[in-house]
């Protein structure tokens, strides 16, 4: 048996699915977020169900990729059972996808999401009667606390052995003689759900028009004789609007509401300072400001830099560093640890500690010399251990974000930055792919498919690796130690994200401006209520994160290690066996070829400038591979002291912001070639290349005014701002004429 998820966005479907299958499918508060359906097993019944978890939709009319997706699966693909799951909260606007769904021949029951909520506020909500009106079975849960679910799926294997046939709302409304009549028709031609698709061809529904050419005329012509009103003749709005107003009037007395529930919602409270026009953007920044902290810094709550605070206890030093107290030889004293690591730091300390011990272990009884050593322990284990013990930190700032998702905030951060996108020619609906982007590339890719506009999507696609996706993460985690002085390592990471996306806004407006008549579509969101984030999900979508870490690490990281490991090991007569000195290795050749492209850019500069070089382009294979390739050329030693010795600040800056704004994975440039339109593409990779250099190099050249005159760079830096907002107002003034040019 199959059993079908349809709902709209935010209604509780997903979480639903999990909490059913047990699936580690990723819980968002966006619509879009579950791009193609999913599939997963419901074991509990008699025999095992198919749970096939459908986009998030508001109607069963093609406007958007997951209306097309639901809609052709329940018709196509013919479910078993379709298990429509309502939010219990907002329940009049949910039941407008309801009345369409009850006009297929197929069984249908009503998941009555969120009830817990309903209870909660005091209002109730009478499911006999709203069962009555309906005439399907309607069952109360809560999908998030685990409430219901049995009765749910026992209720639905029931309905899924019965035949049912639809029926329509609107049968007795004064459109009801011509749905009879086109009903009749499709009968006729052994169309099945004839009900459904006659009231789509009223509606002049684009798909049922060219599937039935002949049919669709008959109707005009019985629509012209029906008598105009005050939607002159559109039956799309007729429809909709008879369809509201049924459930209006039979529907409203369903929800009884407490006398004492408030006009406004907490969430309501919240969203007055959280969506305000002038905080909310200040007040995002904070919070992901506070986020990365808490993940990167070496000095929590600035305790040693503004308070002074030291450790001196020896035992407390090894706790808090993972064993990494340093004593002085001679004099035997401990120096002193400068304040509390992070929560990240502290996880990141003694993962390192672990990796290192188990590389100190392999050591132990390995003979020394031999290339398989070498490649042991020299490659394999010390490329790896450079990339798994950043991973806590990875996994750390996952938690963050998915507990901001998971609690609603997210859908507020897509709906403040709409206002701020549009005048750059982007939605709020492309930010949410772009959002995606701080998990990884290609989803977020994938996820623009559900942008209508090809124009919009393709700029979204262009943007996305600028949103720094976790694979990246360790790169900035081992820069921040580098950076001058353990202190500022959560502020450099945190400007590296702000850079990605203040450079995303630039990048749109300058696409913009080559697009002077384009506009971004209206974008409609539902904001979900504010709630606890379910600790299952959180861990279901840290353990996806895990796994597909783990298998990347197994699969394509270690090849790369074990490639790097051999180019640097062996001369181009590699037959001679291992070369004593790395500078006769293949791939200082390589490097030293690469070196002079990117000198001007400052971190490819002195006499191990072409590591960096290497290293930034084993980044196309998988971008935590920079970092792996980085520590077996011995240039992420003590803690990234080694870069700190090797590379002035603005060197370190330009080398990060070469490898974000460069070209992504070789997944991610698939995917982007995938999604993209056939123009758009190698537009795309030309932007990549050129905009990653030119950006590493403007930071670089304004990195090295600020190193000779702190007041020159800040010169420099005000100069640029002026130039973005003179561009504004350029553009916004070319607009302004082109309108108004348009409309005389």
């Amino acid at each position: 048996m199959r059993f079908a998820l349809a709902g709209n966005p935010n209604c509780g479907k997903t979480t639903l699915f999990n909490s059913l299958t047990g699936a580690t499918g990723h819980v968002g508060n966006w619509p879009g977020v579950t791009v193609d359906k999913r599939e997963g097993v419901y074991k509990k019944l008699e025999e095992k169900v198919s749970i096939i978890d459908l986009p998030g939709i508001y109607s069963l009319s093609p406007y958007t990729p997951e209306e097309v997706i639901s809609r052709n699966f329940i018709l196509d693909e013919k479910p078993d059972c379709i298990i429509n799951v309502v939010d219990a909260t907002n329940l009049e606007r949910n039941l407008y996808l309801t009345t369409q769904l009850l006009e297929i021949d197929a069984p249908i029951i009503i998941a009555l999401n969120m009830m817990d909520e309903v209870k909660k506020s005091g209002r109730k909500i009478d499911s006999k009667t709203l069962e009555k009106e309906l005439n399907v079975k309607v069952v109360e849960i809560s999908a998030l606390k685990n409430q219901g679910l049995n009765e749910l799926m026992k209720a639905a294997y029931l309905e899924a052995k019965r035949e049912r046939t639809g029926y329509s709302v609107l049968e007795n409304s004064r459109i009801g003689k011509v749905i009879d009549e086109t009903k009749e028709d499709l009968k006729h031609k052994g169309i099945s759900s004839p009900l459904f698709h006659a009231v789509k061809l009223i509606e002049n529904d684009e798909i049922e028009i060219k599937a039935h050419p002949e049919i669709s005329i008959g109707v005009e012509e019985l629509k012209n004789k029906e008598p105009k009103d005050e939607f002159n003749g559109d039956y799309e709005a007729i429809v909709a609007d008879l369809r509201y107003k049924y459930i209006s009037s039979k529907f409203s007395s369903v929800v009884v509401k407490s006398e004492k529930e408030e006009t406004l919602t907490k969430s309501d409270k919240i969203d007055k300072v959280m969506t305000h026009r002038i905080w909310s953007i200040p007040l995002f920044l904070v919070i992901m400001f506070v986020v990365f902290h808490l993940v990167f810094s070496e000095d929590l709550l600035f305790l040693n830099s503004i308070f002074g605070l030291e450790i001196t206890s020896e035992g407390w030093i090894n706790f808090l560093t993972g064993m990494g107290a340093e004593v002085d030889e001679l004099t035997g004293e401990v120096a002193a640890l400068a304040g509390i690591p992070s929560p990240g730091v502290f996880l990141q300390n003694w993962m390192g500690f672990a990796t290192g011990s188990l590389i100190d272990l392999f050591r132990s009884f390995m003979p020394e010399g031999t290339w398989y050593t070498g490649l042991i322990c020299d490659g394999l284990l010390t490329g790896l251990d450079s990339i798994f013990s950043f991973l806590p930190q990875i996994l750390l700032l996952f938690l963050f974000i998915s507990i901001l998702e998971d609690s609603g905030y997210m859908a507020r951060v897509a709906f403040i930055m709409d206002r701020a996108f549009r005048k750059f020619g982007l939605s709020g609906k492309a930010f949410i792919p772009l959002l995606m982007g701080f998990g990884c590339s290609v989803p977020a890719m994938m996820a623009a498919k559900t942008l209508e506009d090809e124009k919009e999507r393709d700029m979204t696609i262009r943007l996305t690796p600028f949103f720094s996706c976790g694979a990246k993460a360790p790169i900035w985690a081992m820069l921040a130690v580098a950076i001058a002085g353990s202190f500022l390592g959560d502020i450099f990471v945190f400007s590296i994200y702000i850079l990605g996306i203040v450079v995303a806004i630039i990048a749109a407006i300058i696409m913009k401006a080559f697009n002077k008549n384009y506009e971004a579509p209206p974008f409609i969101m539902e904001l979900p209520s504010y709630h606890a984030p379910q600790f299952k999900n959180l861990m279901a979508h840290l353990w996806e994160k895990l796994k597909h870490f783990v298998i990347k690490a197994s699969t394509i990281i270690t090849a790369a290690i074990i490639l790097i490991w051999f180019l640097s090991n062996f001369g181009w007569a590699f037959w001679n066996g291992m070369v004593d000195d790395i500078e006769a290795s293949i791939l200082a050749s390589i490097g030293k070829a690469l070196k002079y492209f990117f000198y001007p850019l400052g971190w490819a500069q002195g006499v191990d400038g072409w590591k960096f070089s290497v290293a930034s382009v084993t980044g196309l294979i998988a971008k935590e591979d920079v970092v792996a390739t980085m520590a077996q050329l011995g240039l992420c030693d003590d803690a990234g002291e080694s870069i700190a010795f090797l590379m002035t600040n603005s060197r370190i800056y330009a080398f990060a912001a070469y490898n974000l704004f460069t070209f992504p994975c070789f997944a991610a440039i698939a995917t982007a070639k995938s999604e993209s339109s056939k123009k758009a593409f190698p537009i795309t990779l030309l932007f990549w290349f050129f905009g990653s250099y030119v950006i590493s190099l403007v930071v670089f050249l304004v990195g090295l005014l600020f190193e000779a005159s702190i007041i020159l760079g800040i010169l420099i830096i005000l100069v640029i701002i002026g130039l973005i907002v003179l561009g504004l107002y350029l553009l916004k003034r070319r607009n302004t004429k082109a309108l108004k040019a348009k409309n005389a």
